[in-house]
């Protein structure tokens, strides 16, 4: 069983809400264990590094990338916090150029709040773009939509969540 979006292409001023429950379903679906701190809101790297010492989490971070494509439609690339943006190797895979999309355009096609990018819970649309170093760390951690919770999973469950999405996925080539 997939786990469907619909809920967040829906127009509502709950949509952070829906994403976060929309993880919550599907952490608890997969069967996958995570770990939820609650704190103060996490809006930059700063912030993200000092909530993680003070609460001694020891997961990876982990970054989500919203862009546009060129002509139209959304990508989402999920990587480590300190990885940067091969826009060349994402359009050889996704045919076309890709931009970062301004805080704007992103809160009208996702409903997540700039900082606070989720990975999971996006609409149907939006193609998930792997990073295969992410792969590398024993944990992740992430924020399931709500900037002052962060939840945390093993790395080799996520291969588990990405099956139950119905979003497009692809995963980027080993960089050697």
């Amino acid at each position: 069983m997939s786990l469907s979006n619909e809920l967040v292409e829906a127009s509502s001023p709950n949509k952070i809400d829906q994403i976060y429950q929309i993880n919550i379903d599907l952490f608890t679906q997969a069967g996958v264990h995570y770990q939820a701190w609650q704190h103060e809101p996490i809006l930059d790297f700063d912030t993200d590094q000092r909530i993680s010492d003070e609460l001694g989490i020891t997961a990876a971070p982990t970054k989500s990338l919203f862009m546009k494509l060129k002509g139209g439609g959304h990508c989402l690339l999920l990587t480590h916090r300190d990885n940067r943006l091969d826009s060349k190797l994402v359009k050889s895979l996704v045919g076309k150029r890709v931009s970062i999309c301004s805080n704007e355009e992103m809160i009208a096609a996702i409903g997540c709040e700039p900082g606070a990018v989720c990975p999971f819970g996006l609409p149907n649309h939006v193609t998930l773009l792997i990073d295969p170093v992410i792969y590398s760390y024993p944990e992740l951690m992430f924020t399931p939509g709500k900037p002052e919770v962060t939840f945390a999973f093993a790395s080799n469950q996520l291969d588990s969540l990405l099956a139950r999405l119905t979003n497009q996925i692809i995963h980027l080539p080993v960089q050697q």
